[in-house]
């Protein structure tokens, strides 16, 4: 595979659909002096967001509360995303500036305590909404209608990013064992088409870059910290440099595993064909993922972990849930607040950016909000089941560790 092949269906200016790919739900405000493209645009609103502070606090796969300072957060995840696809990408000729966007957002969506956090709120959300909760699905929504930014004039709005941001976040899905991804040629509505992950593929190039760079990245690194805790025995370490290879010299960590991956998607992809592994490449990363499965992420190890995240999580919903009383909700958060002031507080002056109320500065019995030029997403809190809604979205916010503390604050009474 020559160097730049993919150039000529890259998302770049000069692409049929490139207008397309760069619509926003709505208008940016624009500086008169800024030289970015809309692409790059997109990448500063993620990295300047407070979902994507918080990655930096939200399990990867091990709780980084264990003991060591050297355990992947979901923020490090990202990064590894970015730099694998980033790798690629240069090399296929693709824009590396949507690249970097989707890799930056394509995790937002994560609860906490990592796929664990997000079982257990697909468990209350089809109880109580009737619909499963995905990290995918809710990092478009989170992007769409949730996570705010302060524009020139001080006013809170929605991130509104370009559609093929949007669409390489929700399409992202690392968990299906696809070879030859190609884009889609459909733009459907995100919103409302996408009914379970990994439904549909990527519209773009770069999109389907991002998608086998998430499972590269995550395998690799996922190795790396069983083997830091020791929860590898000798004969799985035996395994794991057989599956590695004659490169590896007898080592493995997560260069080792990435970098022959990175080169194979190389080597192998066609316009034609698609981004691809070779035969051999793929029945690796097969065996690789079967191996993590096995010996990792189905663990015992982690069992006790499995059951902690899935208590903290559901006394949190339910404590929240319960303050719900129609017109009288934010009253009954803030006398909550009196007991629970880490909890109830912080939900009040955060659920009250998005209800719809008179007045551009208001008071909502205690809870004070900045200019918000954003999406009303819960109306006037009409029904319980809006309010669960609003609960299921602050719990997925949350780190580990906001969550934590707020389950002990709990136990106080």
């Amino acid at each position: 595979m020559q160097q730049g092949t993919f150039r000529e269906v890259a998302a770049f200016p000069g692409n049929p659909n490139y207008e397309k790919l760069t619509e926003r739900q709505y208008s940016l405000y624009t500086r008169q002096d800024d030289i970015r493209s809309e692409f790059a645009r997109d990448y500063t609103r993620i990295l300047h967001s407070l979902a994507y502070r918080r990655l930096k606090h939200k399990t990867q796969v091990f709780y980084n509360a264990a003991g060591s300072d050297h355990i992947c957060t979901r923020i490090e995840h990202v990064a590894h995303v970015e730099s694998v696809a980033g790798t690629i990408g240069k090399y296929l000729g693709l824009n590396l500036e949507l690249i970097k966007a989707i890799a930056m957002g394509h995790d937002l969506g994560h609860a906490p305590f990592g796929h664990e956090g997000e079982k257990t709120l697909s468990r209350l959300s089809e109880k109580y909404l009737g619909h499963g909760f995905w990290h995918e699905r809710n990092g478009l929504r989170l992007v769409d209608r949730v996570e705010l930014l302060e524009d020139n004039f001080r006013h809170y709005r929605n991130l509104d990013l370009t559609y093929a941001v949007r669409d390489g976040i929700i399409s992202h899905c690392g968990e299906v064992d696809d070879n030859a991804i190609r884009p889609r040629e459909d733009f459907i509505d995100l919103e409302t088409d996408f009914k379970k992950a990994g439904e549909f593929q990527p519209v773009t190039w770069e999109g389907a870059v991002v998608k086998i760079a998430d499972k590269i990245a995550y395998l690799g690194r996922d190795i790396e910290d069983a083997m830091s805790l020791k929860i590898l025995d000798r004969g799985q370490l035996k395994t794991l440099e057989e599956m590695a290879g004659d490169e590896s010299e007898g080592a493995i960590n997560t260069g080792i595993i990435m970098h022959s991956m990175i080169i194979d998607v190389c080597e192998n992809s066609d316009p034609d064909t698609g981004i691809a592994l070779s035969r051999e490449g793929l029945k690796k990363l097969v065996r690789i993922k079967k191996f993590n499965y096995e010996h990792i992420y189905n663990s015992n190890w982690l069992l006790p972990f499995v059951h902690y995240a899935e208590l903290v999580l559901c006394e949190l919903f339910m404590a929240l849930s319960d303050v719900y009383d129609g017109d009288r909700t934010f009253e009954r958060i803030h006398e909550a607040g009196e007991h629970y002031p880490k909890l109830m507080l912080p939900f009040g002056e955060w659920l009250a950016r998005y209800v719809t109320l008179p007045g551009a500065r208001i008071s909502i019995a205690g809870f004070n909000r900045p200019d918000c030029d954003n999406q009303k997403i819960y109306g006037a809190l009409e029904s319980e089941r809006i309010f669960t809604q609003a609960v299921i979205d602050y719990i997925a916010g949350m780190t580990d560790q906001y969550a934590i503390s707020s389950y002990q604050e709990l136990l106080r009474y």
